[in-house]
C-alpha cells in the first residue's frame, strides 16, 4: 500500500479485479467550471492522485467531497506511478487531477498513463476547462489549425529555436508563459516570427480575467508599461492575408457577377451578398462599385 504524509486513510479496494484510472479535469480559476460527472467521480474514487495536494483539497472541501488523497507530482512520479500501479491492479479506482485543467496537458501524468496502459488498466478521461482552449475560443484568431507548445523552453536560445522552428507554420501558435518571461517571450516573437498578431490571455477565468490583443509589438510595449501577473496564455496568429487586411483580389464587379452566375440572384441580392462577405456596408460596396464603373473596370 502506498505510504504518504497526505495518505491520511488507505483506500478500500473495489470490489473489481482490477480498478480504473480516471483522468479527471478540474476548475482552472472558477470552481463553478466542474462538471456533474466529474463531481461524482472525485466523490466515489478510492483514491484522487493530486499534483498539490492542499490546493486540491479547497476545491475538494468546496463541495463537501471527502475522498483520501496523495501527491503525484513531477518530483515523485517516477517513485509514485508505479505504486499507484499496485493499487490499481489490487482494484482500487484512482481519480488523477492537476492544480488546474486536464492533468497530463503540460501537468504530471504521462507516466501513470503509460504504465497504465502497458498494464492494459482501463485509463478513463473526464474532460474538463483546458485554459488554452477556453483562451483559443476568445481569442479571435482561426482556430481551425492551431499547434499547442507547451511551456516554451525557459532559456532565450532554446526559446528562440522552437519558435524559429514553428515559423513556417500558417496556423495560431498557443502557448503558457511565466508572467516573469512574458516580455521575454514577446521578444522573441517579433524577433523570430516578424510582428504576428498576438493575443495574451491572463488570469482565464478567475476575477481579473483579461486579453490583449495586437500586434507583437504593440502588445510588447503596453506590456512594459503595465506589467501582467497570474497566468498566462500566449496566442500567435499566421500573419493576416491581404484579404483580411482589406485588399481583395477581384473587384467588386468581379464579385457581381460571380455572385449572380452562382446563386442566380439578380443584381441587387448579389451586392448585398459580396458587402457582407466583405464585411462592409451596402452602400460602401455600391460606391466602390460605381468607382470601379467609372474607371472601365
Amino acid at each position: 500500500m502506498v505510504s504518504d504524509a497526505d495518505h491520511t486513510k488507505a483506500p478500500a479496494p473495489s470490489n473489481d479485479a482490477t480498478g480504473k484510472l480516471y483522468i479527471v479535469g478540474t476548475p482552472i480559476g472558477n470552481l463553478e467550471d466542474i462538471t456533474f460527472r466529474a463531481l461524482r467521480t472525485l466523490k466515489e474514487a478510492d483514491v484522487i492522485a493530486c499534483e498539490d495536494t492542499r490546493r486540491t483539497q479547497k476545491l475538494l472541501n468546496h463541495y463537501s467531497i471527502r475522498t483520501p488523497t496523495i501527491s503525484y507530482h513531477e518530483h515523485n512520479e517516477m517513485t509514485r506511478a508505479p505504486e499507484l500501479i499496485i493499487e490499481l491492479e489490487q482494484g482500487s479506482h484512482i481519480a488523477l487531477v492537476s492544480d488546474a485543467g486536464m492533468p497530463v496537458i503540460s501537468d504530471p501524468g504521462y507516466r501513470l498513463v503509460k504504465l497504465a496502459v502497458r498494464h492494459n488498466i482501463q485509463v478513463i478521461p473526464i474532460p474538463g476547462a483546458s485554459a488554452f482552449v477556453a483562451a483559443l475560443a476568445a481569442a479571435g484568431m482561426p482556430v481551425d489549425k492551431f499547434r499547442f507548445l507547451g511551456f516554451l523552453p525557459a532559456k532565450r536560445v532554446a526559446r528562440q529555436k522552437a519558435l524559429a522552428e514553428a515559423k513556417s507554420s500558417s496556423k495560431t501558435l498557443v502557448f503558457y508563459e511565466a508572467p516573469h518571461r512574458a516580455l521575454e517571450a514577446l521578444a522573441d516573437v517579433r524577433k523570430i516570427l516578424g510582428d504576428p498578431p498576438v493575443v495574451v490571455a491572463r488570469e482565464v477565468t478567475k476575477v481579473f480575467e483579461e486579453f490583449l490583443r495586437g500586434s507583437a509589438s504593440e502588445v510588447l510595449e503596453r506590456m512594459k508599461r503595465k506589467p501582467v501577473k497570474g497566468e498566462l496564455t500566449i496566442l500567435v496568429g499566421p500573419h493576416s492575408s491581404s484579404e483580411e487586411n482589406g485588399v481583395h483580389p477581384n473587384t467588386i464587379c468581379q464579385d457581381l457577377e460571380r455572385v449572380m452566375r452562382e446563386q442566380g440572384v439578380d443584381e441587387r441580392a448579389a451586392l448585398k451578398l459580396v458587402a457582407r462577405a466583405r464585411g462592409i456596408p451596402r452602400s460602401e460596396a455600391y460606391r466602390q462599385w460605381q468607382g470601379e464603373k467609372s474607371l472601365g473596370r
